[in-house]
């Protein structure tokens, strides 16, 4: 049985992925910071194949918790998908962002994101069979930036260099670590691309999305490699949406 923990997996990529993982043969641990989502998470997991662990992934201590108690579930942790993340921020100009908002921005995404790879990391390396592997949940905002979204984007930028170093890291000890850069996954994050979103000449326009599925497909493939093989960085994108030529 292969044990995976899933962070913001309440709702969007995060519960797409928990649910293809499930489906997968996995064992799933649902993280995210309210219940109620979570629940709503697993009901579509069979029975005894998920654990709701309510985490704010920018608390140590809550992070230590989610990963002590998946291993008194389960025994060890053999996948983490560090998906959770927030776009606050987003759309306010880089002279009128608040601090607090920029702060906030940097807990989740990047703090949150090294709480919860640097506890993984432990845990495989002190289990045994030793090993497992971490993905990231980076963005085609971790390659070029979209107007106005200067935290977001240089949190993400950060999450290639947390990649990096983890796979660097992780080599003594079996621990692979990926990185999907996902550009468009309809989701509630994404909803405004389909009324129209600025872009960098200054219009507005509707972009082309894809199913999150199609994201969960992929981090399972990824999830599914043996130890040895690792995909280091795959970037799953809307076809059309301006990535290529983006600017």
């Amino acid at each position: 049985m292969s044990i995976a923990v899933v962070t913001g997996a309440g709702s969007g990529i995060g519960r797409s992925v928990a649910r293809a993982l499930a489906a997968a043969g996995w064992s799933v641990a649902l993280a995210g910071r309210r219940a109620e989502p979570l629940e709503e998470t697993a009901a579509a997991v069979p029975a005894g194949r998920s654990l709701c662990v309510p985490t704010d992934v920018t608390s140590a201590e809550q992070v230590a918790s989610l990963f002590e108690t998946v291993r008194a579930r389960w025994g060890r942790v053999d996948l983490l998908f560090n998906n959770a993340g927030t776009f606050a921020g987003g759309g306010v100009p880089v002279e009128e962002l608040d601090p607090e908002t920029w702060r906030s921005v940097v807990d989740v995404n990047l703090t949150g994101a090294f709480l919860c790879a640097q506890a993984a990391f432990r845990t495989m390396k002190e289990q045994s069979p030793q090993g497992g592997r971490i993905i990231n949940n980076g963005s085609i905002s971790a390659h070029v930036p979209r107007p106005h979204s200067i935290a977001y984007t240089a949190t993400k930028h950060a999450m290639t260099g947390l990649t990096k170093s983890l796979s660097l890291d992780g080599r003594p000890y079996r621990i692979a670590c990926g990185q999907i850069d996902i550009g468009n996954a309809a989701t509630e994050m994404t909803a405004r691309m389909q009324t129209g979103i600025l872009q960098a000449n200054g219009e507005l326009a509707v972009e082309p999305v894809m199913d999150a599925a199609d994201v969960a497909a992929t981090v399972v493939h990824m999830a599914a490699l043996p130890l040895e093989a690792n995909v280091q960085f795959a970037t799953v994108m809307a076809t059309t949406m301006p990535y290529i030529g983006r600017g």
